[in-house]
């Protein structure tokens, strides 16, 4: 990990800085931006994206909230290991990190690969967090996905993708988020996240979805803790679909849909971040 130490200094000006922790002998990468006295509010990282996917929000969400944005294992600029590339048990690597972190019942945002993740988190700690905000990512089975994630999915093996060059996945990906010019130093933190066969890697994650959102089905209704639902309305990967089950299979929950694509985060980040700031600071406990 020498390497992405390194490469943290160099944008360590940068409005997120980032730092590391060790948890289960994995590096994982992490940015602060405490505000005494407020709501803590976990940021997920999405895929293929890492920490600086919500760099447009920060400065929004900073202001009344404190902040600790994490790249999960295997994303980012994080180490990952096989065994944790699945929604079930990416879950239980999250409430272990929290609380190594010693952060308490936050309220967790997890958009696209968070999204499962999260939902496992909280059907089985269910005390863990105040809420969770999700989205973008698939949650339902049987499963809501259409273009490169269900891809991806039915490949059934991340074997096909060891090929691809992850500068041009990137490159795609980047390219596709509307009204958003991406600053060089998110797009080349991007690359460096994905390089060599991180890519590939990471696809395995959203390979277990079959199984693991065919488990998790069960315990949707009787999920207790609220739950916001924040999808953009025009997202290619067909997840308005599955945010609109999601939004009738739980009991305590609000369906939030924006004129975007898939990155949301991005696209609008003061409709997303104002979004995140009106649930933490009290529209959960109506949910």
């Amino acid at each position: 990990m020498s390497e992405l130490i390194a490469e943290s200094a160099v944008v360590g000006d940068a409005l997120i800085k980032p730092a590391f922790t060790t948890l289960d002998g994995l590096t994982i990468r992490y940015a602060t931006s405490p505000k005494a006295g407020a709501e803590t509010v976990v940021l997920l990282s999405p895929w293929p994206e890492s920490i600086y996917a919500f760099l447009p929000t920060w400065p929004r969400l900073a202001e009344q909230l404190s902040l600790v944005a994490i790249d999960l294992p295997g994303f980012g600029q994080s180490q990952g290991r096989p065994d944790l590339m699945s929604t079930r048990a990416m879950g239980e690597f999250v409430v272990r990190l929290l609380s190594s972190l010693h952060i308490e019942s936050p309220h967790v945002v997890g958009p696209d690969v968070g999204t499962g993740a999260l939902l496992w988190a909280a059907a089985t700690h269910p005390d863990a967090f105040r809420s969770i905000v999700v989205g973008a990512g698939g949650a339902i089975f049987p499963l809501q996905s259409d273009g490169l994630l269900k891809t991806f999915i039915d490949a059934g093996s991340i074997e096909p993708f060891k090929q691809l060059d992850p500068a041009d996945v990137i490159s795609q990906s980047v390219g596709s988020i509307k009204s958003y010019d991406v600053p060089s130093i998110v797009r080349d933190d991007y690359m460096q996240s994905y390089a060599g066969d991180r890519f590939a890697q990471s696809v395995a994650y959203v390979q277990s979805y079959p199984s693991d959102l065919e488990a998790l089905a069960a315990e949707l209704p009787s999920l207790q803790i609220p739950v916001q639902i924040l999808v953009g309305g025009d997202d290619p990967y067909g997840l308005v679909a599955d945010a609109e089950l999601l939004d009738q299979k739980l009991p305590h929950s609000r369906l939030q849909i924006f004129p975007t694509g898939h990155n949301a985060w991005e696209e609008d980040p003061a409709g997303y971040a104002d979004a995140i700031i009106e649930w933490v600071n009290g529209a959960y406990r109506a949910a």
